[in-house]
């Protein structure tokens, strides 16, 4: 495995938070009747990675002790967002296309592969 500081995966957190939040809030948005998932359910998942966002930019610039306990953090956070996001698609799961699912499902899987690199990364911090 590659060796990535906490710093950096706060940094590639981040940007990914970033990239989800342009997603949803402005392109799927945009192409709402093609995902079929509702624009005031996309505009509040779209929110919730910016909050992330600012955890992540505090974290690289002012974490430098306990780094892992901050991985540990955005890796919890980042689940819940899977929940959520979970949540919508069951409530909403009538009007979201297969597209839409499609999108979801890669959203979730890609978030949770990222909440695995999290946590080994901030056990091998803890080691450390």
């Amino acid at each position: 495995m590659c060796s990535v500081t906490p710093k950096k995966l706060f940094l590639i957190d981040g940007l990914g938070v970033l990239i989800s939040a342009f997603l949803l809030g402005i392109i799927l948005v945009r192409f709402e009747s093609f995902f079929g998932i509702p624009a005031r359910a996309l505009y509040i998942l779209a929110v919730i990675p910016v909050a992330f966002a600012v955890y992540d930019l505090y974290a690289y610039y002012r974490v430098h002790k306990n780094a892992a306990n901050w991985l540990k953090g955005i890796a919890f956070l980042n689940l819940l967002y899977c929940a959520i996001s979970i949540g919508f698609a069951i409530f909403h799961h009538q009007q979201i296309k297969t597209v839409g699912w499609l999108y979801l499902s890669i959203e979730i899987f890609v978030v949770i592969c990222l909440v695995i690199f999290e946590l080994k990364v901030a056990r091998k911090e803890i080691r450390n």
